[in-house]
This record gives C-alpha cells, sequence and structure tokens, in this order.
C-alpha cells in the first residue's frame, strides 16, 4: 500500500520503520528477508500481541517506534509497518513551506501540553514541553496554513521548504 500526507489517516500509529522492501506474506505470516515480523495467526488486534503470542522464535526486529506523522517525514526510510500490521511505502509528494515562529508560551495540562506561537491564533498540542533554552519552533504548512509541528531550534533558522 502506497500512503501520503493526503490518505495518511488509513495508518495506525504507532508505526515501525521496517528496513526492507523485500517482504512476503505466506498461510499468515508476514516475513521480511526470511524472518517473521507478524503472525497473523495469532489472536490480538495489534502486531505487538501477535508478535508475543507466535511460537516461532526467528522474529525481524522492529525497535524503531514513530508516533505521528512528523517522525515518518523525518524518517530516512520510506517503508513502515504500523500497529494492526500493515506494511506501507511512504510516498513524499507535496513541498510545504517550513517556517519558524517564536515560542511564546507552554501551558501545561495533565496529560499533554498547549505549545503557543507568536502568530499563529491556535496552540499545538505536544506530549511534552522543549528543552530549556529552546525558543523557537519549526511549522510546516499546508496551502499557506500552519499544519504539522516539525522541529524545534534554539535559534531563529531561515524559511525553508520540505517535502512531505
Amino acid at each position: 500500500m502506497v500512503v501520503t500526507f493526503k490518505n495518511i489517516q488509513k495508518v495506525v500509529f504507532p508505526v515501525y520503520k521496517v528496513g526492507s522492501s523485500n517482504w512476503s506474506n505466506s498461510d499468515g505470516l508476514i516475513f521480511i528477508e526470511d524472518q517473521i515480523v507478524d503472525d497473523r495467526n495469532m489472536p490480538g488486534n495489534t502486531i505487538g500481541i501477535r508478535r508475543l503470542q507466535t511460537p516461532h522464535k526467528n522474529l525481524y526486529k522492529i525497535n524503531k517506534k514513530i508516533d505521528n506523522l512528523t517522525g515518518i517525514l523525518k524518517s530516512n526510510t520510506n517503508i513502515f509497518i504500523d500497529t494492526k500490521g500493515s506494511i506501507f511505502l511512504y510516498d513524499k509528494t507535496y513541498f510545504s513551506k517550513l517556517k519558524y515562529y517564536r515560542i511564546k508560551r507552554i501551558d501545561k495540562k495533565e496529560t499533554a501540553c498547549l505549545l503557543w506561537l507568536a502568530g499563529i491564533k491556535t496552540p499545538f498540542i505536544i506530549p511534552r514541553p522543549p528543552e530549556p533554552g529552546i525558543l523557537y519552533a519549526g511549522v510546516l504548512h499546508f496551502h499557506g496554513l500552519p499544519w504539522v509541528l516539525y522541529e524545534y531550534s534554539e535559534t531563529k533558522k531561515k524559511d525553508t521548504r520540505r517535502k512531505v
């Protein structure tokens, strides 16, 4: 399956990096380079539960977990498997402007934080505040509007673009 930013909602996060496009499916088992990635013969809704139950010992190592689209965009690979066990290729198809904004404030809540940026009216929801000394945030734009928080920076970087 090929996924782009337009149909990323088909993917169930977290996803995991898969280092090879040499995969196959046989009798409910998904293989990559002769190692088992997922055993669909086992009960369970997620790849993690099925991997814990499988009697097979030659499991493919999947330890690079990605929790959101930004992680996929920054990844050096484009082949992933989602938590339901679907392998997909992420295809970067669109150039997005990356602009840097000064961090106005961070409101800490019970389970997340609200990141307020100068020049953007709505906050970004982030799992934890950035490190001390971080003064700027890079934001990807879609059709001129703020879209995805991309990175943090101590200094204001030059606006640029990224292929998403």
